[in-house]
């Protein structure tokens, strides 16, 4: 172990010698480190004893690892500092744990999907194809369209209430519509379908499937994130920009225009960027009110429509003769599904770099 030596603060001595020397003694720099691993190892080797099984091999590392940090933190360096060690490695582990599943998710997918990611797979449908060969260009081009009609629907919708909340709204009306965005952010997607479904139907009968359908049912799911994540950013503006348009006379409609907005764009771009990120995977909606088809359709306003979630899904329950074909197509799906939510990610930060408001001169 390693000792840190301080002066006490305590004056000098009766004969004018410094005062009492103290001496922290503390763990090495990589001590906390092994004793972790080592109460981890301990933990395999039990788990290897009792009936290997990953679930308890982890249970039993982070029970023991942690445990053998804060008895030796306690005996080395004290009760404070010990305690502060095992808040620490809990918080660590708890990290850790946490990314076992989104690694093993990331690593699964690619693993699976990288096979099937050619040429072919974005520039030809499955029009004809029943086995080998085949790709998601119908699904791509479905998705972009669909997901371009949800945001044109959602995002004046959900920018213009999330606006009269913040400047305009008080009084019961507000609550209310506050209530009611509370209430949509947590409701089923599969309800969003089924409510598009079913308001389709009433003008043109049971069973019609439209990619504008699958619009709006995303539009149900979208609309609430973009007014929640809107209002926020729309409230941390500062009501002294707002109070000094007004001593120079602006209209307040001209102050939100030119100086509410402009100040919080950045914010704004960055909400309604992972609101699209958060419905571009939906599928339960999307099997409702959109259906399947195997060739391309670029109108969302006639017939039937397949987005990449659908595609996926459709793949792998029914993947044809033989099936390895279908579900290899399945597993570039929902690769290239998730290359477009982290590109949408990227954008919704570097567009909160570029337009954040700039500090200093």
């Amino acid at each position: 172990m390693s000792t840190e030596t301080t002066l006490a603060p305590s004056g000098t001595g009766g004969n004018g010698s410094p005062g009492p020397v103290r001496t922290h003694r503390r763990l090495p720099r990589y001590g906390v480190a092994a004793l972790y691993l080592g109460g981890v190892v301990v933990g395999a080797l039990l788990s290897a004893l009792t009936g290997f099984s990953i679930a308890l091999t982890v249970v039993y590392g982070v029970v023991l690892g942690t445990l053998a940090v804060y008895l030796v933190a306690r005996r080395v360096e004290g009760r404070r500092k010990a305690t502060d060690r095992l808040v620490t490695t809990v918080v660590t582990s708890a990290f850790g744990i946490a990314m076992v599943p989104l690694v093993s998710l990331v690593y699964t997918v690619l693993d699976n999907g990288l096979g099937r990611l050619d040429s072919a797979f974005f520039n030809s449908s499955m029009l004809g194809i029943v086995g080998e060969g085949g790709g998601a260009y119908h699904a791509i081009l479905g998705t972009v369209i669909i997901t371009a009609l949800t945001a044109a629907i959602s995002v004046p919708i959900g920018l213009l209430t999330a606006i009269y909340l913040v400047e305009y709204g008080t009084g019961r009306l507000k609550k209310a519509i506050t209530f009611l965005v509370d209430v949509m952010t947590g409701i089923p997607s599969i309800v969003a379908g089924l409510f598009a479904f079913a308001l389709f139907a009433l003008f043109f009968g049971p069973g019609i499937r439209l990619g504008i359908m699958g619009a709006v049912a995303l539009a149900v799911l979208m609309t609430p994130v973009v007014v929640r994540s809107s209002e926020e950013v729309l409230k941390l503006v500062p009501n002294e920009l707002r109070e000094a348009s007004y001593a120079l006379g602006v209209p307040k409609w001209r102050t939100i225009l030119k100086i509410v907005i402009p100040t919080a764009i950045g914010g704004l771009g960055t909400g309604i960027t992972l609101a699209v990120a958060r419905v571009i995977g939906e599928t339960a909606p999307l099997l409702v009110t959109t259906g399947f088809v195997n060739g391309t359709n670029l109108d969302p306003f006639s017939g039937r429509m397949t987005t990449l979630p659908t595609f996926s899904f459709y793949q792998l329950t029914q993947p044809g003769f033989p099936p390895e074909f279908g579900i290899d197509r399945a597993w570039t799906a929902a690769l290239v599904l998730i290359i477009l939510v982290m590109a949408l990610n990227v954008v919704a930060r570097l567009i909160s770099r570029i337009f954040a408001p700039k500090t200093g001169r």
